[in-house]
């Protein structure tokens, strides 16, 4: 059995009357990528705080590359690189400046830290800007100065949280070439996200969250074949054909979700006598149909 660089059981967080995570099972092997993927109100952050011992469990048992959470917290931390959601970069410093702040945060040893962060600024590709003051940065830029600071004390396990929202799609791709590089050479990644494509993309195992809770856990593909089959039929109509078409995917014994003026019939490839556009199942249509929600 791989080691595990990340093992919850049973772990419950409450605030107050609210059950913010309700009894999460997940276990990350050493060296994968996992997609944390679910709505928001699904857990994710706070699993996230869980991770790094912001935030301490009510019930539950939690391992960080080996050590018990909370009280083991500062070893696991050393070993840990955090690229949190919410941009704290010091903007009245330089990239290069930045890194230095961190090289001494993570206690990097002074002969180490030039080359520390002469790694960093190579795998973010932001050399040519070392110099340039953080509030002189793109919103891209900025973000890949964020993951570039969270490995410069090459963590044996990143956390990525929300790593490319309310970024471009041009600048997500960037973003998604960095992490797979990270993916590529070993490196343990536990990647919050609300956009489907990129779990697909990124993730070796998706874990998708509601309410608390995991839902479902898997490559993705084998997730889409598992609860959505090979193929969807979309069909397009009035409410009245949309609901009898329903009622016909239900006789058979086939889930639907309704997404605007359209039905998408799960599992359609096995029925013949329904009409529409069939395309193949998607990682969409898992996260709708256990969610009962639109990824936002």
């Amino acid at each position: 059995m791989s080691e595990l660089a990340i093992s919850l059981r049973g772990v419950v967080k409450r605030y107050g009357q609210i059950t913010a995570v309700d009894g999460l099972d997940v276990s990350v092997p050493a060296g994968t990528c996992v997609g944390l993927l679910g709505p928001n109100g699904a857990g994710k952050s706070t699993t996230m705080r869980m991770l790094t011992g912001q935030s301490i469990a009510d019930e539950g048992e939690l391992e960080v590359l080996g050590f018990r959470m909370p009280g083991e917290s500062k070893q696991a931390r050393a070993q840990l690189g955090v690229t949190p959601q919410l941009d704290n970069l010091d903007v009245t410093l330089t990239v290069e400046q930045n890194l230095l702040v961190f090289t001494y945060l993570y206690r990097v040893p002074r002969r180490e830290r030039k080359e520390a962060i002469e790694r960093s600024l190579e795998l973010a590709r932001l050399e040519d800007r070392r110099d340039t003051r953080v509030d002189k940065l793109s919103g891209g830029m900025r973000r890949r100065l964020l993951i570039a600071r969270s490995l410069v004390h090459r963590p044996r396990l990143v956390l990525l949280d929300e790593p490319t929202v309310g970024l471009d799609p041009q600048i997500r791709q960037e973003l998604w070439a960095l992490i797979d590089r990270l993916r590529s050479e070993g490196t343990t990644i536990l990647m919050s996200t609300h956009y489907i494509e990129e779990a697909q993309r990124l993730a070796d195992t998706v874990l998708i969250m509601s309410h608390g809770k995991a839902v479902a856990a898997g490559p993705p593909a084998q997730l889409v074949l598992e609860h959505a089959g090979s193929e969807v039929l979309e069909v397009y109509g009035a409410p009245s054909r949309l609901a009898e078409v329903e009622r016909e995917a239900a006789a058979h014994g086939l889930s639907t979700r309704r997404t605007g003026t359209s039905v998408a019939v799960l599992g359609a490839g096995s029925v013949d006598g329904l009409e529409g556009e069939r395309r193949p199942a998607n990682l969409e249509d898992v996260f709708v149909l256990l969610t009962g929600e639109e990824i936002g």
